[in-house]
């Protein structure tokens, strides 16, 4: 007779908490530290990069200290990361709490890195000898933004059709890739998923109440000294051009810091442009997705039984 057929192993789980800025996250993931073995793999861009703190809305060091952190303060703002970059680092520190007998649990708003992680891109190929990359850099520099999305579009568009054409580390990234290989950026990514159970829990406000959360803390943010932050960076002379400085609310106090906005228009247009990035998030993590588990946002306290109850529900 036949051996029986062993089942194969459950796959290990991993939780991923998601949804709009300032809907609570962090302090939900830190509530819910305190019913589970867990630590926390960073997935919000903003979070590399030290000295980036309070305009990224970055957990405090009191907060950081109460359950472990991955992939927060991990280079310097003149030192970007690749999408690449964040993947391994994601992956090997995803591996390293597994092997600790923890529960890994991805926490962020930056919709790509937390795809790119789950579904497992593969990147498209970069020009190595960097020249492709360089000659853009220059364009980038010499005629602006707009220049490169034209470019974009006429060269690779169903590439401009899905890439944010207001990043210009994505509009770059893009068509290097389109120039050096001769085909389609967006055409070029494959997925390799990890072998993990990926548990997605989301937290979800109706926009007014979001949006009116949004502005308050922006104002928190201003009188806790986001415009001494960021006149701090720019004295250690990290340019204005760079990605880091270039972050949402970096650059609108860097406009006022150079004299080309009141305060208050930078106030304003850090308020707008996160009310943007919501509407952009919510393309990541859409209200419909059946694979996510959507929470009313709620105190910490109130909302992290019912997320510990959703991941001991998947054994």
């Amino acid at each position: 007779m036949p051996s029986p057929v062993e089942p194969a192993p459950a796959r290990p789980r991993v939780a991923v908490l998601v949804g709009p800025t300032a809907v609570g996250k962090t302090a939900a993931a830190l509530a819910l530290a305190d019913l589970l073995p867990l630590e926390i793999i960073s997935a919000d861009s903003r979070y590399l990069y030290r000295g980036l703190n309070i305009g990224a809305a970055k957990p405090s060091p009191a907060e950081l200290a109460r359950v472990p952190h991955h992939l927060v303060d991990v280079t310097d703002p003149d030192q970007p990361w690749s999408l690449s970059q964040y993947q391994a680092a994601a992956a090997a520190a995803l591996a390293g709490i597994l092997s600790r007998g923890r529960l890994p649990l991805l926490v962020g708003g930056t919709g790509q890195y937390v795809r790119a992680l789950v579904e497992g891109w593969r990147p498209p190929p970069s020009d190595p000898t960097g020249a492709t990359r360089a000659a853009l850099e220059r364009t980038l520099a010499d005629e602006g933004l707009p220049k490169l999305v034209a470019q974009l579009t006429a060269l690779d568009p169903a590439s401009a059709a899905v890439v944010d054409l207001r990043n210009p580390r994505r509009v770059l990234r893009a068509l290097e890739v389109a120039q050096h290989t001769g085909q389609s950026f967006v055409a070029q990514r494959r997925r390799e998923p990890p072998p993990y159970r990926f548990i997605w829990l989301g937290l979800t406000l109706p926009r007014p109440e979001l949006y009116a959360r949004i502005d308050a803390r922006v104002e928190a943010m201003l009188a806790a000294g986001l415009v001494d932050e960021v006149r701090a960076l720019a004295a250690r002379g990290y340019g204005w051009n760079l990605p880091a400085m270039s972050a949402l609310g970096y650059r609108e106090i860097s406009a006022y810091l150079r004299g080309e906005v009141t305060l208050a228009a930078a106030v304003q247009a850090i308020q707008r442009a996160t009310r943007q990035l919501v509407r952009r998030q919510a393309n990541w993590f859409r209200a419909t997705d059946p694979a996510i588990h959507w929470f009313p946002a709620a105190p910490a306290s109130a909302v992290a039984p019912a997320l510990a109850a959703s991941l001991n529900a998947v054994a």
